[in-house]
Formats: C-alpha cells, sequence, structure tokens
C-alpha cells in the first residue's frame, strides 16, 4: 500500500506514525505533501516519509490520497489534485463538514471515504466513525479499515448523515472531558489544594474510572450507585449535579455540536 498524505499538521501525522509503526506502509511508500515551508522542514527531520511541497503527478502512483487539510483549505489544493487524480485511488478525506458528494464533484472522482476520527488517534487510541461512497469497491475499503483502525478503533456507518453526530460525540468528544477535568481541578484548588496536588487527584482518578468501566460487566448506574452510598458525600455531590440540570446541559451541548456539523456540511 502506498499512501500520500496532503496536509501534514497533527492529525496528518497521526495517521502517518500509526501507519510505520505497524508496518502498514512503508516509510518510502509514504509521501508527505505540506505546504508550510517550516513545517515540511519539521517533517524532513522527522524522517516519516518523503515531503514535497507541492500536488504533482506522482501522487498518481499511490493507492490511497488522504485529505488532511483544514475544511476552508480543500479549495486551495482541489484543483492540483483534480488533475493528478486516477479513477483506482481511493481518497480519504478526515476534512471535518464536507460531504462525500462534494468532493466527488469538485476532485470529479467517485471513490471517496470521508472519516471523523478524534485527537486521541495521535497516541493509538482514537475512535473513528467513517462512511464511503457507494463506487468505492469493498476490497479498498477494508484496507482503507485497517489503516484507520491502526489509530485506534474505528466504526463503519452506512449512513453518511450519522457522520455529524460521531463528530458531536467523539470528534468534539474529548474537549469535553478535558471541560469537565478543568472543573474538578478548579474544584480542588478552591478546596484548598495545590494545583499539582488537584490535578493529579482529579486525572487519576479519571484514568482509574476509565478502566473501572472497561473492566467490569457493571452498568454505569450500577458504578454510580457503588459509589454513592446513602446519605453520604458522593449523594450530596450528585443531588448538586442534578439540581444544576448537568446531564441536560451536556446532552444540549452534544446536541448543538451536532447541528453545527450539520450546518457546516451544507455550506
Amino acid at each position: 500500500m502506498k499512501v500520500a498524505i496532503v496536509g501534514c499538521g497533527n492529525m496528518g501525522m497521526a495517521f502517518a506514525k500509526s501507519f510505520l509503526q505497524y508496518d502498514l506502509v512503508k516509510r518510502d511508500d509514504l509521501m508527505l505533501i505540506e505546504k508550510s515551508a517550516d513545517r515540511s522542514e519539521a517533517l524532513k527531520a522527522e524522517k516519516a516519509g518523503m515531503v514535497v511541497d507541492t500536488i504533482g503527478p506522482r501522487v498518481a502512483e499511490y493507492n490511497l490520497v488522504i485529505l488532511s487539510v483544514k475544511p476552508q483549505d480543500f479549495a486551495s489544493v482541489q484543483d492540483e489534485l483534480k488533475k493528478v487524480l486516477q479513477p483506482q485511488q481511493v481518497v480519504l478525506s478526515i476534512m471535518a463538514g464536507i460531504p462525500i458528494s462534494l468532493i466527488q464533484e469538485r476532485l470529479a472522482h467517485k471513490q471517496v471515504v470521508r472519516a471523523m476520527p478524534n485527537t486521541p488517534a495521535m497516541l493509538g487510541m482514537g475512535i473513528t466513525g467513517f462512511a464511503a461512497a457507494d463506487e468505492v469497491q469493498i476490497g479498498n475499503l477494508r484496507k482503507v479499515e485497517n489503516l484507520i483502525n491502526a489509530t485506534g478503533r474505528s466504526i463503519f456507518l452506512e449512513d453518511e448523515g450519522m457522520l455529524d453526530a460521531v463528530t458531536a460525540v467523539s470528534g468534539s468528544g474529548p474537549a469535553y472531558f478535558y471541560y469537565i477535568v478543568k472543573a474538578m481541578v478548579e474544584a480542588g484548588k478552591q478546596l484548598g489544594f495545590d494545583e499539582s496536588v488537584s490535578t493529579l487527584l482529579v486525572k487519576q482518578t479519571m484514568l482509574g474510572s476509565y478502566n473501572l468501566i472497561q473492566n467490569t460487566d457493571k452498568s454505569l448506574d450500577e458504578l454510580i450507585k457503588a459509589v454513592a452510598s446513602k446519605g453520604g458525600t458522593t449523594e450530596a455531590a450528585l443531588r448538586q449535579f442534578e439540581a444544576g440540570g448537568l446531564a441536560e446541559t451536556l446532552i444540549a451541548g452534544i446536541k448543538a455540536a451536532q447541528t453545527r456539523a450539520t450546518e457546516l456540511s451544507k455550506g
């Protein structure tokens, strides 16, 4: 498998490094296309693949072309890419908000897969939802899925429209957890801890709680009940959360993210 990545920011490089780590793509078979001179120099120093600053005829030699530019930068690369793409190549877009049909139209290319990863992919712990155009051959789709799984886990969606929900739940999801962690750290500081101590308490609590979720047969309600004894301290906190509508506010926020994702996809 030969892979060209157009746009080598954090997410593009997360994919590149995962491919190399699991030996899914050879270093000599990886092309990194980055227009920023400073970024190109940094990529060359990393020696993650062949680094170029323009989309040229050699792109046609690669089985998979990953579009990892910012959505607002797609217009600046689409014409160059359209000139060199070949019908047998697969385009994998990880640009947020740009639907498959628009990518097909602008590139005059049928085999398009669209994916929504999240930032933990940079550690190989991401979750990516992806959908594909009807024209993508099943063998090619399986190859793309294997590459995506190098960054963590994935879920295939027959309905591309559900990618807006993926964006809201898991694409934006890390920020929600960071927001809650930040609030808990602040609470610890207000209770008298130094920031470093409060941060350690909260981060380790989050890590331990995650592992309990992953390694138990209990439901989330059962796990909550196991901590919240009747009339105790946890129950007092949970009652305050309920009084403030914390769950409803989180759900409303996630729905707002989905609405915005849909707005962006419509231009």
